[in-house]
């Protein structure tokens, strides 16, 4: 039996349609970003937690872990984190500070959360990774419901305009930040769980019961499932993808 789960992603690979499943269930925690540098001051307003420059950074590390947890699990008797590669250093550093002294990342995370299952949240197209991050950040719009209405816009609406070089830079550092958390995991002796962002996005149902079996948690039934997220994919997309590939041939 776990005791919480890591979601291990890079942006981009539906995330956020894994955690908001995950949570649906009511059995399997509350997964957020906590450890997300931008949005711990407001994880820790919303927790009312005390202000870090009025007391000592080991002590508000300790409050704020204790809040994520607690939010993670959300009554329920499993902890649940969504974590970036990008935040990943950082987050162990933090626990370093809490937990002095233990030997690896896998160690302080485990001191910190329990027995934990790594879920590592990949894209194999990585091309259709880096469209779809590109066109996010530059229309602002980073996920829809299935109706069609906005759930997260971070800017003001603007049109996307096809960017080769941006996008090839993109699948890159997407590749590499993949590469990466192979490498981590090979390193800490951890064998994740992996999940594809192809078989999410084309059969969540099938996706959240597999998880949640892994995680020993009652699984819902799969015609009760019901994704909150919709893809963003449109002919916009498929147009700089084909675009891109008669490019990057030249």
């Amino acid at each position: 039996m776990f005791d919480g789960y890591i979601i291990c992603g890079t942006p981009r690979t539906g995330s956020t349609l894994l955690c908001n499943l995950l949570a649906s269930t009511r059995v399997a925690g509350n997964p957020h970003s906590f450890y997300r540098r931008q949005n711990i001051c407001e994880w820790a307003e919303e927790w009312d937690l005390p202000n870090p420059d009025t007391v000592g950074g080991r002590e508000f590390n300790i409050a704020y872990l204790n809040g994520a947890i607690r939010a993670g699990k959300d009554r329920t008797g499993i902890f649940g984190l969504r974590l970036m590669k990008e935040n990943l250093d950082e987050l162990s550093a933090i626990l370093d500070q809490i937990f002095p002294q233990l030997p690896s990342d896998k160690a302080r995370f485990e001191k910190a959360f329990g027995n934990i299952l790594y879920i590592h949240l990949s894209r194999e197209n990585k091309l259709a990774q880096a469209v779809s991050l590109v066109k996010a950040e530059q229309t602002g719009l980073w996920h829809i419901a299935p109706d069609g209405t906005e759930i997260e816009r971070v800017a003001p609406p603007k049109e996307p305009r096809y960017d080769f070089e941006r996008i090839k830079h993109e699948v890159t550092e997407l590749a590499t930040y993949d590469s990466a958390w192979n490498l981590w995991f090979e390193e800490q002796g951890i064998t994740p769980l992996r999940v594809g962002y192809e078989r999410l996005s084309s059969d969540p149902a099938a996706t959240l019961v597999s998880i949640c079996e892994a995680l020993g948690v009652q699984a819902p039934n799969t015609e009760d499932v019901t994704p909150g997220v919709a893809k963003l994919s449109d002919e916009t997309s498929l147009d700089w993808i084909r675009r891109y590939n008669l490019d990057a041939a030249v």
